[in-house]
């Protein structure tokens, strides 16, 4: 048996930074032609890097594999200031794709860096944009991921502590985290406004409303999507089974046995019309009360990457 309703969660899919990024590479490729090189995956979502990779874009994992004089573009993760002296070193024509939402969080780490505090990062280890927070100032910066890791703190003055966030986390666990630092900590300081970005918490609060009135939830994200693995997290937490597909292909018979209402949405990294095809599947499967489930409307918009604005003028 079929379901018998989609409910698409409003919020989905791509935020205003991975929007800015993955245009400031097409637009790229469209001004200084083939090949532009990204240094890492420009947004995290294997099917918009095969898609530019097919129009020109090659992707590199260091900034020291692209040519002299080539044109590069940077992550929408951010990178640590090491990286920008390099490409000054190769004479790079340097495109600079971070979201300003993250340039935000690398201005605060510096700043606390300067006025003398330890910095308490929360975010997972190894994470492109953990490492390149990390790099704006590795001498002052503690990496925690859960509360457990708080008794292992190495910090001199407890009295001169901040925390910053990792900008895709899971807004409740990331509350638990700061709740625990401060009862540790009660001088630590942290930012005027919530590093979590809006986009990862209104999918997040989309995504809570949206479990409330459905069986199952399919997250559309890649693996490697932060934010696209905390929708399924917070799903669960609540009790509703959920699951991370990279399309319609990922997704398992046997999840649909009982369920009569499937909940869908997106990572801030996946594209609409990855969406698209997923209804499509469940059209096809005989699906036909599809509707949208509105929390808030977004309009955010970042304008271009300088850089590219001036070439492009």
């Amino acid at each position: 048996m079929a379901p018998q309703k989609l409910l698409l969660a409003s919020p989905r899919g791509y935020c205003a930074g991975v929007d800015r990024a993955v245009d400031t590479v097409e637009r790229a490729l469209d001004h200084f032609g083939a090949p532009v090189y990204v240094r890492k995956e420009i947004v995290h979502n294997g099917h918009v890097v095969r898609d530019l990779s097919e129009r020109g874009a090659v992707f590199v994992d260091d900034e020291t594999e692209v040519p002299e004089h080539g044109v590069v573009v940077l992550s929408a993760h951010g990178v640590a200031p090491e990286v920008y002296q390099r490409c000054r070193e190769r004479s790079l024509r340097t495109i600079d794709a971070t979201c300003p939402l993250v340039t935000k969080v690398h201005t605060e780490a510096k700043r606390y860096a300067a006025d003398g505090y330890t910095i308490v990062l929360i975010g997972h280890e190894g994470h492109e944009e953990v490492v390149g927070t990390m790099g704006e100032a590795p001498e002052s910066i503690r990496l925690i991921g859960s509360v457990e890791e708080i008794d292992r703190l190495e910090i001199d003055d407890p009295s001169r502590v901040a925390y910053i966030t990792q900008t895709t986390l899971s807004v409740d666990e990331t509350l638990v985290i700061i709740d625990a630092l401060r009862e540790r900590y009660p001088q630590i300081v942290g930012p005027k406004r919530d590093d979590i970005c809006y986009a990862t918490q209104n999918r997040q609060n989309a995504v809570k409303q949206l479990a409330q009135d459905v069986d199952l939830v399919l997250v559309i994200g890649s693996r490697n999507s932060s934010n696209s693995n905390r929708l399924v997290d917070v799903t669960r937490e609540l009790g509703v089974p959920a699951y991370l597909i990279d399309d319609e292909t990922a997704i398992d018979a046997a999840w649909l046995e009982n369920v009569e209402t499937v909940g869908i949405t997106s990572g801030a990294s996946a594209p609409e019309w990855l969406v698209e095809r997923v209804v499509s599947y469940f059209r096809g499967i005989g699906v036909e009360d599809v509707q949208s489930h509105d929390l808030v409307d977004e309009n955010v918009h970042f304008t271009l990457p300088t850089a590219l604005r001036r070439a492009t003028a």
